[in-house]
């Protein structure tokens, strides 16, 4: 590290924070853990504790009125991204906000011009942008595939995930009343599901391929006990600024363990990406092909929430453009948006 360190403060001690970034800030190069803050100061007291933190808040408000914090990671459910997001901006703060960047697209929109009004970085939490092997597979993709003609993405949760989280997920401290409360605001699954698991899926096929020109998609749900536990599939078809085209799967709960990956068909040559369930800590697999050979690579640092600490670290430090930035963000929520109208309204939807 050739910097110093940066003196970050976490709004949001929920789980998101407890069992990824936390540990993962913990151990990143080029970062200070300055702060904590939660509603619910018994968490907040808890997690400051298990970190060694000297500061522990329970509104974001003090966390801004701290002059030991350069900067912010804001980890509060998804409907207070831009609110606090944009009073970090306004206070001078550099930003990691979770994806979604914002609820919606106008809120997005507002934080890009904020970002272009104050030059400071706001870098949004879709840490798969830091996996090594989606960064593998992304200069395979511009180097060796030639055009791009076709691809198949997917993020399917399966019905073994909570069995995995429990034996990988540290103890995790919480509020009753406050998870209570967060159930009712999820309580709307079809639209929860596709912006939480959207967000990612859709920000990697950009990250590899480009710019999307429109979407197509379809969604069923199918009953088990009650509407409430529906589970649900989405079937997109996206055509590529490039002229390429391919389709995202979705799909909550599948049987079996969680799946996640892309393959991408090009002239030259194929490239295929299995992505594990983050918390194994494991770089995604890549398998390419091109000039009648097929590469496996070898990658071993496969902690991606701590990748994407320090790259953010590293940009407010030395300058550059975060990955991803604002723009990345704001063209995810569009494509949530327009995959629940097009699946609504059974028209293609250009962007």
């Amino acid at each position: 590290m050739a910097f110093e360190p940066l003196r970050l403060a976490l709004i949001g001690c929920g789980r998101i924070a407890q069992v990824a970034h936390l540990p993962a800030l913990e151990k990143a190069d080029g970062v200070e853990l300055a702060a904590v803050s939660d509603p619910s100061p018994e968490v907040a007291e808890a997690v400051a504790r298990r970190y060694g933190v000297t500061a522990a808040y329970t509104t974001h408000a003090q966390v801004l009125a701290d002059p030991a914090v350069e900067a912010v990671l804001v980890a509060a459910p998804d409907r207070f991204h831009y609110p606090i997001t944009a009073e970090a901006l306004t206070a001078g703060r550099h930003v990691l906000v979770e994806k979604p960047l914002a609820a919606t697209s106008a809120e997005a929109e507002a934080l890009a011009e904020l970002v272009g009004r104050t030059g400071l970085v706001l870098q949004v939490g879709a840490m798969k942008r830091h996996d090594e092997g989606l960064r593998y597979a992304r200069r395979f993709v511009a180097e060796r595939l030639g055009e791009i003609r076709s691809f198949n993405a997917w993020y399917r949760i399966g019905d073994l995930r909570p069995g995995i989280e429990a034996t990988l997920f540290p103890r995790v401290y919480a509020d009753r009343a406050a998870r209570e409360s967060e159930a009712s605001f999820k309580a709307d699954r079809q639209r929860y599901l596709l912006v939480t698991h959207g967000a990612h899926v859709f920000d990697t096929v950009r990250f590899l391929l480009g710019e999307v020109e429109s979407v197509v998609a379809r969604h069923r749900r199918h009953g088990r006990d009650s509407r409430d536990s529906w589970d649900q599939v989405w079937q997109v078809l996206l055509t590529m600024a490039s002229g390429a085209i391919g389709t995202v799967n979705i799909i909550v709960d599948t049987p079996g363990v969680p799946s996640e990956g892309v393959e991408v068909f090009g002239a030259s040559g194929s490239v295929r990406v299995d992505t594990p369930f983050p918390f194994y800590r494991q770089a995604s697999i890549v398998r390419a092909y091109a000039g009648g050979e097929t590469v496996t690579p070898a990658l071993t640092d496969g902690d991606a929430y701590e990748r994407q600490a320090e790259a953010f670290a590293r940009t407010v430090r030395t300058g550059g453009e975060p990955d991803p930035g604002v723009h990345d963000g704001l063209q995810a929520v569009r494509l949530i948006e327009a995959t629940a109208a097009a699946a609504e309204s059974g028209q293609e939807i250009a962007l």
